[in-house]
């Protein structure tokens, strides 16, 4: 998602073949329903299958990976509701919502709320109706009243409005490297601006981010094909690449052969 491309606050996705995201950071909160198919949401530790029927729900400023599996014939089908701030500070200003307490949460949670779930599945009668941002905004409104009424404690994570706060840069690119962000978004999550990340970056790993990640990819990629036996095809979109051509070009390019034939051995 790029920084001018919002989403709609109603989205209706269906896809025939297996299907990833792009930029993996969900800049907005979100509420979504699997109606066929799977998705899987990894934030890096934890990896969650949702079946059909079944809710997610995504924080803002988190990085995470969606992937969406299709049935056998079929397709995979989803439908999500978007929050942005400005629905949310009105949002909060109208029923009087703040948060008290900067809550570190998981990326993504499994809400269990039948009533939530039916309010999901009454929006897919609004698919091929013409936009209205009335509409929209009372739709927006009603999600979020089912949400605080089954967990109140939501206000700490949803009327939250600060800026991601400075820590500890070395800690946090190890641990998350393999998400497929460009550099202004590790700098937004370490609560520093570009420059002031790349200053700080140079300092700690003695060259600049880019080329640092993708040397710690390529490393990490070729530990898990020498020591655990994974596959090409397995690891590279796992590890922040958007496909195999550039891939094998770079492991090539570092090691002086293809990744490929390190599986042959």
């Amino acid at each position: 998602m790029s920084e001018n491309n919002i989403p709609l606050p109603i989205n209706y996705s269906c896809h025939f073949s297996e299907f990833r995201e792009g930029e993996q950071f969900a800049r907005i909160h979100s509420l979504g329903l699997v109606l066929s198919g799977e998705m899987e949401l990894n934030d890096g530790i934890t990896k969650t299958i949702f079946k059909e029927g079944e809710l997610y729900s995504a924080r803002k400023n988190r990085l995470l990976k969606f992937a969406k599996y299709p049935p056998k014939n079929g397709e995979i089908r989803t439908v999500t509701i978007y929050f942005d701030e400005a629905v949310l500070r009105d949002f909060s200003r109208e029923y009087g919502y703040q948060a008290e307490k900067k809550d570190n949460t998981p990326a993504f949670i499994k809400p269990d709320q039948k009533a939530l779930t039916s309010f999901m599945y009454s929006l897919l009668a609004y698919e091929e109706l013409p936009a209205s941002t009335e509409l929209l905004r009372l739709k927006q409104k009603e999600a979020l009243l089912l949400m605080l009424s089954d967990d109140p404690g939501l206000k700490d994570i949803l009327f939250d409005f600060s800026e991601p706060y400075k820590i500890d840069i070395e800690t946090f690119m190890n641990k998350n490297f393999h998400f497929n962000v460009n550099v202004e978004r590790f700098a937004y999550l370490t609560g520093r601006s570009l420059s002031a990340f790349k200053r700080d970056f140079q300092k700690i790993f003695g060259i600049p981010p880019r080329q640092w990640l993708q040397l710690r990819r390529l490393k990490e990629a070729h530990f898990l094909l020498t020591q655990k036996g994974r596959s090409v095809s397995d690891i590279y979109l796992d590890l922040g690449f958007e496909n195999l051509s550039h891939f094998s070009f770079a492991f090539k390019k570092q090691f002086g052969y293809p990744p490929s034939s390190l599986q042959a051995k």
